[in-house]
């Protein structure tokens, strides 16, 4: 039995004006050929990861081809995903000019990819290899929780499987489900049919963390009625609002054993259970100074406020500056920003040096949305080059780098200034630069969800704020052009 492994993954927004480069995949988490993907992500928590887990169960041969990865961020150049697409057939090709017929490939896919005229790219790719492996091959795919999905993917593919968790937390455990599923399928064991229910609504990312109410008992039902007799696997996908594609939106997709009536049945009946219950999924903004005073009331240090509207975890650019202004203005002290995307300062910095005093003016470059830079006579703490260690659970057992960094401090107010767009999922980062997170009482994170998987483990207190920034979660201010339907809660009242 041999089983093709690989993927083009990519979180992408069209309200960014950057576009994401072929440069962006091999500088972001990495672009790994053959061999490469078995050595960087055997025992690590991705599903690339559980693909080679599920080859070591069952004892498959697994045949690597291409994985990468562009950190989040704008539309993807079109040539930069042709060239991708094009290698990763041709590698698939070759392996099996060499080596024989694969049996079936597991893709480690995003869910939200769009690329210059091709507003679904997940589907556009899964087709691309559909095409080559033919209809009797099997093509299965994991995604993220924040996939808008299409029925054109669906038709493409035997079967997706999406994360149950977030922060995501179980790529790996999906990354094995999907390898379990292809070899009993490839033993004849079960014939996977699949259901899509769309659902046209603003899904709020505070109401999205698995380990807290209401998305604890949704997906407590969701497994429930994993366990039904011929369900092999159901996935809740609450979209990615900033593409601006026909498809954006929530949706259920289950996978039932050849039987396309319970398919439908059930994506049917979960998703009226979560329309049903669509006011539990909005969230009202909470303001920075309003955020402030709520932690400060608690009396519960750290006080962690997570900035989502400009997450680059989700393709924001990262250098938005109200948090900061207000931390400066309000003169707190052992307060910290994780992390002002401004390679300019960074420069500024490392040409300084260590122990230097610095008049720079931070953040605001990138677009007029996300604030005018702030003006600050910050001394050098420590600078870096940016690589670190995952401390997990996210991406345990990986490295990863931030690019040129530094530490910048202006009396209590800290502020990491970093290259790369990667948000702050731990303290790792931080902690090389002598940055000890859990000694702070503020902190603000650049981050969505997945910083609580590592910093809820000591913040006394976590807020979601609505900074000014350009992927607002006021969805009623974002510019849609391609969006279809009318949505909750913005057409759609409650």
């Amino acid at each position: 039995m041999r089983i093709a492994i690989g993927g083009i993954s990519h979180e992408s927004s069209t309200f960014v004006k950057t576009p994401t480069t072929f440069k962006d995949f091999e500088s972001g988490f990495g672009l790994f050929r053959g061999q490469q993907i078995i050595d960087r992500f055997t025992d690590a928590n991705i599903c690339a990861g559980g693909f080679i887990a599920g080859a070591q169960k069952h004892r498959f041969e697994i045949v690597p081809l291409l994985w990468t990865f562009a950190y989040p961020g704008g539309l993807i150049v079109r040539e930069a995903y042709e060239l991708l697409k094009v290698e990763f057939l041709q590698r698939l090709q070759d392996e099996e000019m060499s080596g024989g017929a694969v049996d079936g490939v597991l893709l480690d896919l995003h869910g939200a990819m769009v690329v210059e005229g091709i507003d679904d790219g997940d589907g556009d790719f899964i087709a691309a290899v559909r095409d080559f492996m033919g209809q009797d091959r099997p093509v299965i795919v994991t995604q993220d929780l924040h996939g808008n999905h299409s029925q054109y993917r669906v038709d493409q593919a035997d079967a997706i499987i999406g994360f149950d968790t977030y922060p995501h937390v179980d790529m790996a455990e999906r990354g094995r489900e999907a390898a379990d599923i292809m070899v009993a399928m490839l033993r004849g064991e079960i014939q996977p049919v699949m259901a899509l229910r769309q659902l046209p609504l603003f899904w709020n990312v505070i109401c999205q963390v698995t380990a807290e109410s209401p998305m604890r008992e949704l997906m407590r039902r969701v497994h429930e009625m994993e366990a039904r007799h011929g369900i092999i696997a159901i996935t809740v996908a609450t979209g990615f609002p900033w593409a601006d594609v026909p498809d954006m939106g929530a949706s259920v997709i289950v996978v039932a054993d050849n039987d396309q009536a319970l398919a439908r049945a059930a994506a049917d009946e979960l998703g009226d259970w979560i329309w049903e219950h669509r006011e539990r999924w909005i969230s009202p903004a909470v303001a920075v100074l309003e955020a402030i005073s709520r932690g400060e009331a608690s009396g519960k240090f750290p006080i962690v406020l997570a900035d989502h509207a400009d997450n680059t975890g989700g393709g924001s650019p990262g250098d938005s500056t109200e948090i900061l202004r207000t931390f400066v203005e309000l003169g707190l002290t052992d307060a910290v920003i994780l992390y002002i995307v401004d390679p300019e300062v960074v420069e500024q910095a490392h040409t300084a040096g260590v122990g230097q005093m610095l008049a720079v003016s931070v953040g605001g470059k990138s677009d007029p949305i996300q604030g005018p830079p702030v003006e600050m006579n910050v001394k050098v703490m420590a600078l870096s080059n940016g690589d670190f260690t995952y401390d997990g659970p996210m991406y345990a057992g990986l490295t990863g780098n931030m690019g040129r960094s530094a530490w910048l401090k202006q009396n209590g107010v800290s502020v990491v200034v970093v290259t790369a767009h990667e948000q702050p999922l731990g303290p790792a980062f931080a902690r090389t630069l002598g940055i000890e997170c859990q000694l702070m009482k503020y902190i603000a994170v650049k981050s969505a969800a997945h910083f609580r998987a590592s910093f809820g483990r000591f913040a006394g207190i976590i807020i979601n704020v609505d900074a000014q920034a350009i992927q607002t979660h006021d969805f009623a201010r974002l510019q849609y052009q391609k969006r279809r339907r009318t949505f909750f809660p913005v057409e759609v009242r409650p």
